[in-house]
């Protein structure tokens, strides 16, 4: 089964709040966002933005140039719903962020909660850094949510790559400067516990 099948299959399968990372409000993505003082029209790509909530909150909050990528069209089509008219001002992009081609310089922040540790192999996780830093603009933010070494080493019936701080850094890479970083307990709808290494990143090629 090929990645777009497999999530295809979840986001099809169950209820988006019955997914293992769902969570009514990434409350710490928002906070960070918010005091980066980004402008309204700043460029976001929230990548991996499944039926998640930030960008109801993000749109609330006044940005009006956000892109929401995601490998499987049924998890945009719920979100898209959810929003109503509200979709209409919001860039739809559906692929895979190790394949996707992206414009280049077009993002002042990049997010991303629970995509990155899905990719376990190397040549995947050099693409994705490929795309990060082809659009992200230089001083531009990255905000990642990972599992961090105390979580389970699978999700959603795949195996994870873990991060501790140490080991984000290098496979991110010296372009990236590290801002803040924490760790937050996130408990699954069943109630696994899965602790996250959030970071904040200034890209700085």
């Amino acid at each position: 089964m090929s990645r777009r099948e497999h999530w295809e299959g979840v986001y099809s399968s169950k209820p988006p709040d019955r997914l293992g990372w769902y969570k009514p409000r990434l409350q710490t993505s928002l906070e960070w966002i918010k005091t980066l003082g980004l402008e309204p029209d700043a460029a976001i790509i929230d990548v991996g933005g499944g039926a998640c909530t930030l960008i109801d909150d993000l749109l609330d909050e006044g940005y009006t140039s956000i892109t929401v990528l995601d490998i499987a069209e049924p998890a945009l089509a719920l979100l898209k719903e959810r929003l109503g008219d509200k979709s209409a001002a919001v860039n739809w992009v559906c692929g895979d962020i190790t394949k996707v081609e992206l414009p280049e310089n077009a993002f002042a922040l990049w997010h991303d909660r629970a995509v990155f540790h899905f990719l376990i192999e190397r040549t995947d996780q050099e693409r994705y850094r490929d795309n990060l830093c082809r659009a992200l603009r230089p001083g531009g933010r990255l905000i990642i949510g990972t599992f961090a070494p105390e979580a389970p080493p699978k999700c959603s019936g795949l195996p994870v790559q873990r991060y501790d701080l140490e080991l984000l850094r290098e496979t991110l890479g010296s372009e990236f400067e590290l801002q803040r970083h924490q760790e937050e307990m996130h408990v699954t709808p069943g109630g696994v516990e899965q602790m996250y290494l959030y970071c904040d990143f200034r890209f700085a090629p």
